[in-house]
């Protein structure tokens, strides 16, 4: 529950849980009322939603809620004080300033935010990613700060922090940390790309270090020589250096060897033959001296390879699951796959404009329900040309990995001049998928088996890792290649949701950037099939694409996108040019619409609807990621359905948070029992953040019948109730020989869930329930008799008895 001062009185929201559903009537799903109390009297029953507005109730007030039962009531939440400025600030232990091997001073500031239990009690803990404010682009020169991700309780406990240390650069393509219960277990895990120098700090009650700890590097690597000491930042004289070592074994190179590629350096770059090879020191370093100052700068003049430094090209890179709790390192593996190269078949050396490090350090990451039960971690490697995926299951001891994607090398003829975007992999399978990725990905059930798939941008994986389809389509004749079958490719933006709910299933919204060799510059899809619902041809790169239910007059979402594309009705009809913002969405208003999150670099966050206008302005704070105008967080991590708005302040001392209070009269679980919302919460963070979306219509027009009752097993329930019953002893509404009779059956469920027996949980739960509803001996009161009834069969329905 969350209470919120507002000039109307106080406003009161809370959640309920999926558990709590049984099924939908004509303005919201149908379950448990809530019984509202302020200073310990009851305020009102609550049947219809889950908010209220106390329209007398002062600063001092302090409310709770409990929900009812066929008239009893069956859990009760703690009491609680209104927020009384509106919103709450959680706050934060800023990192200390830097100064970067060039000298250069920089500050840190709060970046991406995630959400996770990650002590078992209930309550989120809040998950920052620091930015320093010389975090660069993949593709842009010069030397970072280290990135840090703190653990924070929501008094602003700082619980733990991981130092990346300063073999991970900063910006938004290379850290995608991952936030969930991987393994079951009531607690959240934490997984993200380490390096050697990632170390892990604890911190005391007084906020101070505790301790220091590294991850484990392998034993083969500390064999190698490399250590926690190594410093891979390539200054540049480094860089040079490497050129020339790339130089001098260009004659052995595989692709060099197998032919693909010019047997002389001088043959790939076009002039008349100097050297002998193998290459000498001196003739490399001459070849070097020539591709930095003549060949890489007649190619751009954005090629400045003199002023290359701190780009990472070297050096191990591995895949770590914490403890979200502690921050204990649980494993530390070898990141699949390897970057092989400094880029160079990945194609950064072969376009006009040369960018080491660049296609090799695209990275995403997200959680998806692969086999429908248990979440699986997917990281992601590269997008323009070599595309690649893997999934690992974590089973509480160690990763097994699910499955591995690979589309294979984009072949070139001449790795410093030719075109690789666009051109299949040398994979049978999935060679179709190099330059279908975007800057994020999406997990959803899109084609109704129960198990979730990974929508990777124009192209989508199967639960089992099969290539699902990879779209294609026909160019127009004003393209720059009419008639040919050509990938829709590359984007920024996607969104995968009920948009139109008219048609069975779900449907993906994508822009396109790939101008006039883009076959379409945006396109509405079917998520099942990837085939084409409506889009069209724009010839440029159409770089921002949103929808949302923000004309409730019309059914289903709507769609935008910038440019030419204009504003669209879910079924595909044109609605005009002027079109709302494309930064972030958030569900704020009370009948189901959908707002959008203004505001980028310097500019105040502001919630604004298409038709009644500014909602909320978010003052003292500010969004990330320059002009993509992205909030920390948007998500429903408090009160009802709706989403709140999480951002940092403007020094980034707290995580300011806002909670709508409009009063609603729609009831609707949590969104974050829905799998695919839960999922897209853990991905959101991931690159260009996008927003969240459940598996179900969600709009103005929702037909509640179409909205699923949750069915899930939620991770430490058992444990939940064993403690609901200490509770109830302490209380002495469980006495004398009722305390063994009930307490050993909860013992005997707990024990055959850890053995991954839930049939033999399920009948243990059964035995309990038959203690509580007729005990032999002892004593259990009505109220315990009521709660323990309730929750033992929620318990025993998500065991499946």
């Amino acid at each position: 529950m969350v209470a919120v001062a507002t000039e109307e009185g106080n406003f009161l929201s809370w959640r309920l849980l999926g558990h709590e559903v049984t099924g939908h009537g004509d303005t919201g799903m149908t379950g448990a009322d809530f019984n509202v109390y302020r200073d310990g009297e009851l305020l009102a029953t609550v049947t219809d939603s889950t908010n209220h507005l106390d329209t007398e109730g002062g600063p001092d007030a302090r409310y709770r809620v409990a929900a009812v039962v066929d008239g009893v009531e069956v859990d009760a939440g703690e009491e609680i004080a209104p927020w009384s400025e509106g919103y709450y600030d959680l706050p934060l232990s800023k990192p200390a300033d830097g100064v970067t091997p060039a000298g250069e001073h920089y500050t840190y500031s709060a970046n991406d935010v995630s959400v996770g239990d990650v002590n078992g009690d209930g309550r989120y803990e809040f998950i920052v990613k620091w930015d320093p404010s010389n975090s660069k682009d993949v593709s842009q020169r010069g030397y970072t700060g280290n990135v840090h991700i703190d653990t924070y309780t929501f008094d602003g406990t700082l619980l733990h922090r991981i130092d990346l240390g300063v073999n991970i650069r900063a910006g938004a393509h290379y850290t995608q940390f991952l936030v969930y219960d991987f393994d079951g277990d009531g607690r959240s895990e934490m997984m993200f790309k380490t390096a050697p120098g990632t170390k892990i700090i604890t911190y005391d009650d007084n906020g101070e270090p505790a301790s220091e700890q590294y991850i484990t590097m392998p034993e083969e690597d500390l064999a190698a020589g490399w250590s926690h000491e190594d410093d891979y930042r390539m200054s540049a004289a480094d860089y040079r250096e490497h050129v020339v070592g790339m130089f001098l074994g260009w004659h052995e190179h595989p692709e060099v060897v197998e032919g693909n590629w010019p047997a002389t350096l001088e043959s790939a770059f076009g002039i008349e033959q100097r050297y002998d090879y193998p290459l000498s020191r001196v003739d490399a370093e001459e070849l070097t001296d020539y591709f930095l100052d003549e060949y890489a700068p007649s190619r751009s003049g954005n090629n400045r390879l003199r002023e290359f430094e701190g780009f990472i090209v070297d050096g191990p890179e591995y895949l770590t699951v914490f403890d979200g709790g502690s921050g204990a390192e649980l494993e530390t593996i070898e990141y699949k796959p390897g970057r092989h190269d400094d880029g160079l078949m990945w194609g950064d050396y072969a376009m006009s404009r040369i960018e080491p490090g660049n296609r090799v350090d695209r990275f995403l990451a997200g959680v998806a329900y692969l086999d429908g039960t248990h979440p699986s971690a997917v990281f992601a490697r590269g997008y323009y040309t070599r595309t690649t995926l893997v999934a690992y299951r974590w089973n509480g001891e160690n990763l097994v990995e699910d499955w591995y994607v690979d589309s294979g090398w984009t072949p070139m003829s001449n790795p410093f001049n030719d075109s690789p975007h666009g051109v299949d992999g040398t994979d049978p399978e999935y060679g179709t998928l190099t330059t279908q990725g975007f800057h994020s990905l999406a997990t959803a059930d899109v084609d109704g088996d129960g198990k979730q798939e990974i929508i990777y941008g124009a192209a989508t994986i199967d639960h089992d890792g099969s290539l699902l389809y990879s779209s294609f389509a026909e160019a127009p004749p004003q393209s720059a290649a009419p008639g040919e079958m050509l990938r829709l490719g590359h984007g920024d933006a996607m969104h995968v949701a009920d948009i139109d709910p008219s048609r069975p299933g779900l449907e993906i919204y994508t822009v396109h950037e790939g101008g006039p060799w883009a076959p379409l510059g945006f396109a509405l899809r079917d998520a099942a099939t990837g085939e084409l619902l409506y889009g069209g041809y724009t010839g440029v790169d159409t770089g921002r694409g949103m929808v949302g239910d923000i004309d409730p007059s019309r059914p289903g979402l709507e769609t935008w996108g910038s440019g030419s594309v204009g504003l669209w009705s879910a079924d595909g009809e044109r609605l005009g040019d002027r079109i709302p913002g494309t930064n972030m969405s958030i569900r704020w208003a009370a009948d189901m619409t959908t707002q959008i999150v203004n505001g980028a670099i310097d500019v105040t966050p502001t919630i604004d609807d298409w038709q009644r206008g500014r909602l909320l302005t978010a003052t003292g704070t500010r969004t990330n990621n320059h002009t993509k105008g992205n909030p920390s967080l948007v998500a429903d991590i408090f009160g009802d359905w709706r989403e709140e708005l999480v951002v940092r302040t403007t020094d980034s001392s707290a995580l300011r948070i806002f909670v709508s209070t409009e009063v609603t009269d729609r009831k609707l679980y949590t969104l974050m029992h829905d799998p695919m919302y839960r999922t897209g919460v853990a991905w959101q963070q991931t690159t260009y953040n996008q927003p969240t979306y459940p598996a179900f219509h969600l709009g103005s027009g929702v037909d509640w019948s179409t909205v699923p009752v949750p069915e899930y097993w939620a991770p430490g329930s058992v444990g939940s109730l064993e403690s609901r019953l200490a509770d109830l002893i302490d209380s002495g509404d469980v006495a004398g020989a009722a305390v063994q009779r009930l307490g050993k059956p909860l013992e005997q469920a707990a024990r055959h869930l850890e053995r991954g027996n839930a049939k033999a949980a399920a009948k243990a739960i059964e035995q309990f329930l038959h203690q509580v509803e007729k005990p032999r001996g002892g004593t259990v009161s009505d109220a315990a008799r009521a709660s323990l009834g309730h929750h033992g069969a929620v318990v025993l329905r998500m065991l499946g008895g």
